[in-house]
């Protein structure tokens, strides 16, 4: 499948070797061709979109009139916000996030909102992987990882609370970057856990997702062709190395090689115990919070509620508030200690994934590799290119200090053009 470059495309149309409307139709022709079996996306509105890919002076703006898509968690003022639920179906916000305010001032073009499992929890939805189409697309961003991996946008907007970015992103093959907590600002979105819950991008490289950090920003984030000079780079199997398959072994294995073999200084790192002690606190600052976030609903909609958040939210509000606040502080102490880790290094490097998309849609896949750097707000980022012997891709997470998202993108850059070759 063809891939859309989006730093690539972005340089066609300031140079003006094509055109927003172009662009726009090569979009629509891939998602005439894989929509109707990937199922990326909840809204579409392919004319509104015509109509603003024709607008004068598009092409002077950053993203140029690149088609975005947007998860379904995320407000927008002109396409429908359901939250990926029966509950909010036809629900039509009055503003865009912010998020989605600073893309279309960027020159965006929103064309569609895509899938989101129910609030952003643990329900599959609907949408299939591209790369194959018995197995699960991952979760909860599944229809903005999908919809880029089947070649039908060039990027697209996610949310991670604990690996909703990087996850999907591994099981489809392509880029997710979770910047730092709150480059991106969360508001407008249907809060989960606001301690967690952090905006991602999907798109099909790292310099594209570099890119539209950038674009939407205005940070120095475009980072091009440039990579990270004889990086400094830890290997962390985690203490939950055991739950990782052969595969997801075999791909950090071939990923550490890959960058020692571009000049990178390649070693194993043990996290110290603070570090993971806080994994363990992840999942109780998340349902804590998601117990008061969802406390109306549980209240008053809970027939709505698919059975496993009710349940799971029911299990939240006993959370004792001494406990939460603890979690709280082991966190805080883990994001003291990280400082420590990286003066030893420059990037960590570590699974995405137990292993590849699993095959069915009973499940959209395990967290236990992304969490705690949820937990600990940096950049962390997929990194694509890898396989099984049978071709379903395999993901690695980069992970960067807090703050260093330049810095991050670049190691990560230079591990995927070693990936690469």
């Amino acid at each position: 499948m063809t891939l859309l470059f989006a730093r690539d495309l972005a340089a066609d149309l300031h140079a003006g070797r094509t055109t927003p409307r172009a662009v726009l139709e090569q979009v629509a022709r891939a998602v005439g061709a894989r929509e109707s079996e990937v199922q990326a996306f909840a809204a579409l509105d392919l004319d509104r979109a015509r109509a603003a890919a024709d607008q004068a002076g598009l092409t002077a703006r950053a993203l140029a009139g690149l088609p975005v898509g947007v998860k379904d968690i995320i407000d927008t003022r002109d396409l429908p916000t359901a939250y990926g639920s029966a509950l909010y179906a036809g629900h039509r916000p009055r503003n865009d996030a912010p998020v989605v305010a600073m893309t279309r001032r960027a020159g965006g073009l929103v064309v569609g909102k895509t899938v989101t499992t129910e609030f952003a929890f643990l329900k599959p939805s609907q949408t299939r992987n591209p790369r194959r189409l018995t197995h699960s697309p991952g979760g909860s961003s599944a229809g903005s990882a999908a919809a880029v991996a089947a070649g039908m946008l060039p990027l697209a907007i996610g949310t991670q609370t604990a690996g909703s970015v990087i996850r999907p992103a591994a099981f489809c093959g392509v880029t997710g970057y979770k910047p730092t907590f709150r480059l991106l600002p969360t508001l407008g979105m249907k809060t989960f856990s606001w301690h967690l819950d952090t905006m991602g991008l999907f798109a099909a490289r790292v310099r594209d997702a570099a890119f539209a950090a950038a674009a939407i920003t205005g940070r120095d984030l475009d980072i091009g062709e440039e990579t990270a000079e004889r990086p400094r780079i830890g290997i962390v199997r985690t203490a939950r190395a055991g739950s990782a398959s052969a595969e997801a072994h075999a791909a950090l294995d071939a990923a550490a090689r890959a960058a020692e073999a571009r000049g990178a200084r390649v070693f194993d790192l043990d996290l110290p115990e603070e570090l993971e002690a806080a994994d363990a606190a992840q999942p109780i600052i998340q349902d804590f919070e998601a117990a008061l976030a969802f406390a109306d609903e549980l209240a008053y909609d809970r027939a709505g509620l698919s059975p496993l958040l009710a349940a799971h939210l029911d299990a939240a509000t006993q959370i004792a508030p001494d406990t939460y606040d603890q979690a709280r502080r082991t966190a805080k102490r883990a994001r003291q200690k990280l400082g420590d880790v990286f003066g030893e290094v420059d990037a960590l490097l570590t699974f995405s994934a137990p292993g590849p998309a699993p095959e069915g849609f009973a499940t959209t896949g395990s967290a236990m590799f992304c969490r705690l750097w949820t937990l600990l707000g940096c950049p962390a980022i997929n990194i694509a290119g890898l396989e099984t012997a049978d071709g379903l891709p395999v993901g690695v997470q980069l992970v960067g200090r807090f703050g260093r998202d330049r810095q991050a993108l670049a190691v990560a850059n230079l591990l995927e053009s070693a990936i690469s070759r």
